[in-house]
């Protein structure tokens, strides 16, 4: 008789790995940017433009709840992937619900998009289709044994 409720996961190809190595790399940049914004001086915020100083100043505090939350999530996420743990799914699933809040929160209740400008807008826009395309991913790896 076997056991149904406890699955080997099976072999994953190499794709598996390269993906996991960039998506960490990728969240672990995400996290270096939090860090950052974190520790920014009075001084080097002096630096920046004034619309821009304003923007930094004004930031709501559950905003900066949620990007920790989206880096946070987002470096566990893709260490428990390269683990092959199945809890990386909604790890990346709360990193995807931090990313929206903050972006959500800079495309739509913020001037930052006039402020910056339209090409400042691509990375964010990058950051958000990233951490969508993530949830997926990691269902599929998943479903295809590949996460225990």
């Amino acid at each position: 008789m076997t056991d149904e409720t406890h699955t080997q996961a099976v072999f994953a190809p190499i794709w598996f790995w390269i993906v996991g190595g960039i998506v960490l790399l990728w969240n672990l940049l995400g996290f270096m940017a939090f860090v950052a914004q974190m520790m920014m001086t009075e001084e080097a915020l002096s630096t920046l433009p004034e619309a821009q100083q304003e923007i930094y100043r004004n930031i709501p505090v559950w905003v900066t709840f949620c990007f920790a939350i989206a880096v946070i999530c987002g470096v566990l996420g893709s260490i428990l992937l390269l683990l092959r743990v199945r809890l990386a799914v909604p790890v990346l699933i709360l990193s995807l619900i931090g990313v929206l809040g903050q972006y959500g929160h800079m495309f739509f209740m913020t001037d930052t998009p006039s402020v910056m400008g339209a090409g400042a807008m691509v990375l964010p826009a990058v950051v958000v289709l990233i951490a969508i395309g993530l949830v997926p991913y990691s269902l599929v790896c998943k479903n295809r044994g590949y996460l225990k």
